[in-house]
């Protein structure tokens, strides 16, 4: 068969993303501080575009209720306008006065807020909020305190620069002797005075060294508990207290309160000073209990309500401009701020059902909590509201509410489920919720294996695997029961 080339007519669907569609898919996915800020540089790069005053909205409901409820008999007849040309209205425009009344939105809108803030009270917690010290400075500041040479005070700073997240030594002694072109000695010299800083034991090498520390400065070097880190710390995390009693020729009493000692130490000495982010979550949307009912409200508080300038809307549509390329500018500016309104409009009509169709499903987790939480995906609620589930994807994602129960993150309550004995599936949630109340109701000196809480599940029509117990149990920090039993537990 001969191969040759010919034109061939095909028609064919296909999904064209416009700027305009990829604009809104992107819009949806925003979270609440992501569409503000997206909001304020819209407002700074269009000049068509202006934030409403949140009054003006209230006016005109008022305006269109007065208007229906007047009568055609008492209405004043329109009085006959001139239209006038788009020459005509530049040349009538009081530039100046526009200038003076239509300053920038955003500026208008935060002199108007910080105005408010010093009206009405003392500013947001997030104005006054300070930084933490951190470990490093805190132990950089007890170093200058303390009476070493320059050379020594070298030798210290590369030490505090070298800990880790836990507070401990990070790089051998060796490399701080030889970037701090410092012998043995002096290097170990610093180190002890370091170690004896606040917080005690900071700078050890290991465990071992970062326990004897703190237990030389309660003055306990010498005591039982010392011997036991020293040569027997393994022992002591497996719990094997009988065995240790035999090896040290000691009473079963004094290793158990050895132990207890031991475990008042902090094996993290950085605990306290880590550094986290501040995050401020203001939920999207908020869900109250009205009567027998639950009612949904988008929290639209802070976003600014925008509109297209009138003056623009009327200039775009005039004709005879001299200017083409002006004319269009500003027909496109126009255009794009539209198209914005309504796509902002859309995203909150689409979380505004996302969310409602999301507690229809989950009314008892609403009035008992995250115990009855229902198994759910997002194709059940892509079919309650008629939505694709990559739309529902988008609408959740980054979104938060507030509920009787708390602030959730909306993908929470998407959870994949196990068959109950009854037939009834049950979320992962509410498995681990009730796997935690079975181990916070345990005998500590005789916790209960991953087996047997299967078994006490099972009571209650949740057939679960022991494995299964064994992830989830995992999944929330828990440890197993050969780690959390206490046979001899002080009373």
């Amino acid at each position: 068969m001969a191969l040759e080339i010919r034109q061939v007519q095909k028609l064919a669907q296909q999904l064209v993303m416009t700027p305009q569609l990829q604009q809104a898919i992107k819009l949806l996915q925003l979270s609440r501080m992501e569409l503000e800020e997206l909001i304020l540089k819209e407002l700074q790069e269009n000049p068509t575009l202006e934030e409403a005053p949140a009054e003006e909205a209230e006016e005109r409901e008022g305006e269109k209720v007065e208007a229906q409820a007047e009568t055609p008999d008492t209405a004043e007849p329109p009085q006959p306008t001139r239209e006038l040309s788009a020459a005509d209205k530049i040349g009538t425009l009081d530039w100046q006065e526009y200038m003076d009344t239509h300053s920038n939105a955003v500026h208008g809108s935060l002199t108007a807020e910080a105005s408010r803030d010093e009206e009405d009270g003392p500013p947001s917690w997030e104005n006054i909020l300070t930084k933490k010290t951190s470990l490093e400075d805190h132990l950089a500041w007890q170093l200058r305190l303390s009476r070493l040479t320059d050379h020594e005070e070298a030798i210290g700073f590369y030490i505090i620069g070298n800990l880790d997240e836990n507070g401990y030594l990070a790089v051998p002694l060796e490399e701080v002797c030889h970037v701090a072109n410092s012998t043995l000695e002096e290097a170990e010299s610093v180190l002890k005075k370091i170690q004896s800083f606040d917080p005690v034991g900071v700078a050890a090498r290991d465990l071992r060294e970062c326990l004897l520390v703190q237990l030389q400065n309660l003055g306990l070097g010498d005591s039982l508990a010392a011997r036991i880190v020293s040569d027997h710390l393994s022992h002591l995390e497996q719990r094997r207290f009988e065995k240790l009693a035999r090896e040290l020729g000691v009473s079963l009493e004094e290793v158990v309160d050895a132990s207890h000692v031991i475990s008042s130490l902090e094996p993290r000495p950085a605990r306290g000073f880590e550094e986290e982010d501040i995050r401020t979550i203001i939920p999207d949307v908020s869900v109250e209990k009205i009567g027998d009912e639950y009612a949904v409200f988008l929290n639209d508080e802070g976003i600014p309500r925008l509109r297209v300038s009138s003056l623009y809307r009327r200039l775009s549509g005039g004709e005879g401009w001299e200017e083409e390329q002006t004319r269009q500018y500003i027909q496109e500016k126009v255009r794009a701020a539209t198209w914005l309104i309504k796509s902002i409009h859309q995203r909150q009509q689409t979380l505004y059902r996302v969310t409602q169709s999301i507690f229809k499903f989950q009314r008892q987790f609403l009035e008992q909590g995250v115990s009855h939480l229902k198994p759910m995906v997002l194709k059940d609620v892509a079919d309650d509201i008629g939505m694709h589930e990559s739309t529902v994807s988008r609408a959740t994602a980054n979104k938060y509410v507030h509920t009787p129960q708390g602030i959730f993150e909306l993908k929470f309550f998407f959870q994949s489920g196990l068959k109950g004995g009854n037939g009834e599936d049950i979320a992962s949630e509410s498995i681990k919720e009730k796997i935690r109340g079975i181990i916070s109701k345990e005998d500590p000196r005789k916790p209960y294996s991953d087996q047997h809480i299967a078994r006490l599940l099972s009571q209650e029509a949740i057939d679960i695997a022991r494995r299964t117990v064994a992830k989830y149990r995992e999944a929330m920090g828990i440890l197993p029961s050969s780690k959390r039993r206490q046979p001899y537990l002080r009373k």
